[in-house]
């Protein structure tokens, strides 16, 4: 509770002498005589008396107010005067915070005035201040990229020269050797991007152990992932667990206890790749199932399916594949077919070549099992073939056909006139189908468009009507012969397009043909067939 002495001050300082308003901001500042310490109101009381032009206001403030208290009472510019002079008047630590008072605020920054605080920053971090140097670095960073390419108008203001690649460098070490966790992980991420992995574990393994020893409890209390251990790791701490796990996985003879360590506690908070990994290593296997690690334990299955599990609900194709080749493992107590294709399907679902040419060839393997294997197999070869799979594009040309005009329908297609085209909508349409396909004759007039558009292929199987035919798929690649095909499929949409529907069976149809363009009667019947029986 302030005394008498205490409330004739705060009325002074109130009044706005500057000498009361210094005295309360230094009770305030150190506490006592029954004023509590409180940063907030010293720098209130302090700036006041600054303003007032008190020196020793300014320097007080530069020596016991931090960056973190000043920066939500202030506007930065403002606060930042109170620093600038403390550091002019031979205050070095003072030059810190207002370095990061100018540098963080660059939008009501003058060049003028960043440039000052560069110097002064330069000048705290050669006296050996870690933070300066990390700040420098970072200043660094930031300033060479976007300076590289543009020039400064000549009315404005010189800007600072930016810190050379070595400069930068220099400043980042000194920074992660004098611990700046920052810094030390800035190192072994551009270690890791440059590809020099043994610097990148000489920086990322001290920081992995450190994070280890940290998390020590969680990793034995957890039975599942965290997302307040994600929270608390943080996306750069789990990556770089991430990474080291698989730098020391990638050894000639790696240590798999530590490895599985940094992946276990990556893989609980959530990281979807390090739950990849950790299944694959408890599953002593590669992403395609072939066998790793020989000789240095032997799989546990169990908790490799765990793992793999939540990697593919995640999002992780990988993990499905994984799992399926688990499954397919005759060394494996549940080995099962059915698990081996339900997983390789969600696998090829998520977009995984591999699974997709796999479930390819085993749906073209089985044909003659079910009808509807050979679409089966025709949806995943493209799938494939579309990523570049050179094996599934092969394929792709025995399981079907490409699109190519029939020469029959492109001269029919020449003689239809508008009156024709209005007079037989239904042959209209399927002469231009032949066109673009490439159907025979007794195709063209036969194909039941609703069963055999497939979306990704035409299923043309006229069999039942047309004995000597057989059935085969037309594929289909392209824009332009999708929107055909759904502008023709919603002529037929609610036609029979059977033997029983207005079309009639195949002989009127044919019949209906020659009577429309009377060059087709000319043409043998037989010759439509030929390609179908070759």
């Amino acid at each position: 509770m302030a005394n008498r002495e205490d409330l004739a001050i705060i009325r002074a300082a109130r009044a706005g002498q500057a000498e009361a308003q210094l005295t309360l901001g230094k009770r305030y500042l150190f506490g006592g005589n029954g004023l509590p310490q409180s940063l907030g109101t010293a720098f209130h009381w302090l700036e006041r008396a600054a303003r007032q032009e008190l020196a020793d206001a300014w320097m007080l403030i530069a020596q016991h107010i931090p960056y973190e208290v000043v920066m939500p009472l202030a506007k930065p510019q403002e606060a930042a005067q109170w620093y600038e002079r403390a550091f002019d008047a031979g205050q070095n630590q003072a030059g810190l915070v207002f370095a990061r008072l100018v540098l963080g605020n660059m939008a009501q920054i003058s060049a003028e005035l960043k440039k000052k605080a560069i110097r002064a920053l330069e000048v705290v971090a050669l006296d050996g201040n870690p933070e300066a140097q990390w700040l420098l670095a970072q200043q660094g960073r930031d300033v060479a990229p976007a300076s590289a390419g543009t020039q400064s108008a000549p009315s404005e203001a010189p800007q600072p020269a930016p810190a050379t690649r070595d400069e930068i460098s220099q400043w980042t070490q000194k920074a992660a050797d004098a611990g700046i966790e920052q810094a030390q992980h800035a190192l072994a991420d551009a270690a890791w991007r440059q590809a020099d992995f043994a610097t990148f574990r000489q920086r990322a393994q001290p920081l992995a152990d450190a994070l280890l020893r940290q998390y020590a409890a969680s990793l034995t209390q957890l039975n599942a992932p965290s997302e307040s251990l994600a929270s608390g790791l943080g996306t750069q701490n789990i990556q770089l667990l991430r990474r080291l796990a698989g730098s020391h996985l990638d050894d000639r003879k790696p240590d798999l206890q530590q490895a599985q360590q940094l992946l276990e506690l990556a893989a609980l908070a959530c990281d979807r790749e390090a739950q990849l990994a950790l299944g694959l290593l408890y599953g002593r296997m590669d992403e395609l199932g072939a066998r790793r690690f020989a000789g240095q334990g032997s799989a546990n299955y169990k908790k490799a399916i765990r793992w793999l599990l939540l990697a593919g609900e995640q999002g992780m194709a990988a993990g499905w594949y994984a799992l399926s080749r688990i499954y397919l493992k005759p060394e494996f107590s549940q080995r099962n077919l059915a698990d081996v294709q339900h997983y390789l399907e969600r696998a090829a679902e998520m977009g995984h070549v591999v699974a997709q040419l796999e479930c390819g060839v085993t749906a073209w393997r089985n044909r003659r099992e079910d009808p509807a294997n050979d679409v089966r197999a025709l949806y995943w070869l493209q799938k494939a073939a579309s990523q570049g799979n050179a094996d599934a594009a092969a394929l792709l040309e025995k399981v079907a056909d490409r699109p190519r005009p029939a020469e029959w329908a492109v001269l029919a297609r020449a003689q239809l006139s508008r009156e024709l085209v209005n007079a037989y909508p239904f042959l209209a349409a399927r002469i231009e189908l032949a066109t673009l396909f490439g159907l025979t004759r007794p195709e063209a007039l036969l194909v039941d468009l609703k069963e055999a558009d497939c979306g990704h292929c035409l299923v043309v199987d006229i069999r039942a009507q047309y004995a000597r035919s057989k059935r085969r798929l037309i594929m289909v690649e392209t824009g332009e012969e999708r929107g055909v095909l759904n502008r023709i499929g919603r002529l037929f949409e609610d036609v029979d397009g059977g033997p029983s529907g207005p079309e009639g069976n195949y002989r009127q149809r044919l019949y209906r043909l020659k009577a429309a363009l009377p060059d087709q009667a000319a043409a043998d019947e037989e010759v439509d067939g030929l390609r179908v029986e070759a």
